[in-house]
């Protein structure tokens, strides 16, 4: 048994239900629901083909990177049996996501469902607003972005959203051996792609990013992307290169962006966020210089934000700057940052 976990045993299985122990910085939107992911079926086919076929085996349902979603509160995402109508009729791809008190879960990618009209301006938008509904399904059961919807899930389903979400999305786009550039075979329940040519095998990415708590004296450093909706202000963040430790990654992005240069740095928390593949590394880092010089490729506009003033902003109530999006680890950080709760 991996050491922290509480469980329990049902039917001769061990079922993983907590965790104890556990940090506050764990309890960020996609972090923290403990799901026993039972890596070993995935190789079984014997343990799979049972787990499918397991009375209380669900799965969830994606089309096109969004989540079917009951809105009915409290919202959560729709779990269906897996001889359900909707998987029936064209193809659909399945990936293994773990149990849950005994429950096999599994998750769907309908993407080949095509609905009777479509929004393509905004259909894959930074925040696509729109909404798709399966003859299937009621009103209120529709796909949603799930960037507009995570904190309306528990902690469970929003895991077993971003999961799937990523997962799925990888295979989208690697559809194609990287070595001979053969069609990949997808293996292991979804969790391995495998070419029949070279026999090369491919495992899902996540690219790490580093978003960083900057601050001087009394101030967090903030910025904003070309492009993004007007009063979109965010923590700087960047991707880690290869060779690159966070510490040192953090010290890179900030003095490419704002020309700001960091002291000391510490990791605070990380946050899965499937959009489409990385893993967020947050962390705080200490300025020594106070001079902004934006990068305009990089960074539209920067600025340091006084506690105060960024009390303001987290109540909706700034002139200039709307807070940072819910659910998103720059929110988690600012917040916890003005609570002193950030260790």
């Amino acid at each position: 048994m991996r050491r922290g976990y509480t469980h329990a045993k049902r039917n001769g299985l061990i079922i993983i239900t907590g965790f104890y122990g556990m940090r506050h910085a764990e309890t960020v939107t996609f972090g923290g629901s403990g799901l026993d992911r039972a890596a070993a079926i995935r190789t079984d086919n014997d343990r799979l083909n049972a787990a499918k076929v397991h009375p209380d085996a669900q799965t969830i349902i994606l089309w096109r990177g969004k989540v079917l979603i009951r809105q009915v509160s409290p919202a959560h995402v729709i779990k269906l049996p897996m001889d359900h109508p909707v998987l029936t009729g064209f193809e659909t791809k399945l990936i293994f996501l773990g149990v849950e008190e005994n429950s096999p879960k599994f998750a769907h990618d309908i993407s080949a469902w095509e609905p009777e009209s479509l929004d393509l301006e905004l259909l894959g938008s930074f925040l696509d607003p729109t909404e798709q509904r399966h003859p299937a399904f009621s009103s209120s059961e529709v796909f949603v972005e799930l960037r507009r919807v995570m904190t309306w899930l528990t902690p469970r389903d929003a895991e077993l959203a971003a999961t799937a979400k990523a997962v799925f999305g990888w295979h989208e786009s690697h559809k194609f051996c990287s070595k001979c550039g053969d069609k990949n075979i997808v293996t292991h329940a979804g969790w391995q792609s495998t070419c029949p040519s070279c026999k090369a095998h491919h495992f899902p990415r996540t690219d790490p990013v580093v978003i960083m708590l900057i601050t001087h004296c009394n101030s967090v450093l903030v910025g904003r992307s070309p492009g993004w909706p007007e009063g979109m202000f965010s923590l700087l963040a960047g991707f880690v290169e290869p060779g690159e430790t966070l510490e040192a990654a953090v010290r890179r992005e900030v003095l490419e962006e704002v020309g700001v240069v960091v002291g000391a740095v510490e990791y605070l928390a990380s946050q899965p966020w499937p959009f489409p593949a990385s893993l967020m590394f947050g962390c705080k880092g200490r300025a020594i210089s106070h001079e902004i010089i934006t990068d305009p490729t990089e960074i539209e506009d920067a600025m340091w934000i006084t506690r105060e003033e960024m009390i303001t902003v987290v109540s909706g109530q700034h002139s200039k700057i709307q807070p940072a999006r819910k659910g998103a680890i720059a929110h988690f950080l600012i917040q916890n940052w003005l609570s002193d709760t950030l260790n």
